[in-house]
């Protein structure tokens, strides 16, 4: 009378459990390339790049200076004696005085900062097209982020640092390593 038709079951699909896995994996999978790739700390060490760069053209850029002024340095570099910072000076030391901090060159008031726009800028020769600042600084002020010293004690040497450094690993200059001294 009845005869039994057997139906054969079609498995063509996933079953949830399977998605879930692969998605499971797959972020798993990308947590472990962003954790690799770190892109804060790619782009921290950008930021760095620029800050050596930046530093390097401003010391050159004085340098180039005292070269065509028979070896005058720019009388609006602060100077220090011993009395205030060692021979190995660091950035934090300069960085004490805020009027140790070079004005930008965009017609704002420099005021309170080391213009060396007249000397490098503005000059008849332009030893740069305008004062570099730092990639971190803020622009509410007229300051680059950039800090400058003649440091007397030392045979008139000039330091200049980028004290904002980023990536510094624990029990580092916590004030930041750029700095270079001539």
């Amino acid at each position: 009378m009845f005869t039994k038709i057997r139906v054969k079951a079609d498995n063509k699909g996933f079953t949830l459990l399977e998605i879930l896995l692969v998605v499971a994996i797959i972020a798993i999978l990308a947590g472990i390339v962003i954790v690799a790739i770190n892109p804060a700390k790619q782009l921290g060490d950008a930021r760095n790049a620029q800050r050596r760069a930046d530093v390097a053209t401003i010391l050159s850029a004085v340098y180039q200076y005292v070269i065509d002024q028979n070896g005058t340095i720019p009388t609006s570099i602060p100077s220090y004696s011993s009395a205030y910072v060692s021979a190995s000076s660091t950035c934090a030391q300069v960085r004490a005085v805020s009027a140790d901090e070079i004005c930008k060159s965009n017609g704002t008031s420099c005021s309170g900062y080391t213009d060396l726009n007249s000397a490098l800028v503005t000059g008849t020769v332009g030893y740069v097209t305008s004062s570099p600042t730092d990639p971190s600084a803020t622009s509410t002020g007229s300051g680059t982020g950039y800090y400058i010293a003649k440091l007397t004690a030392n045979a008139n040497r000039i330091l200049v640092c980028a004290p904002l450094t980023e990536n510094i690993a624990a029990g580092t200059n916590v004030d930041g390593p750029i700095g270079v001294s001539r």
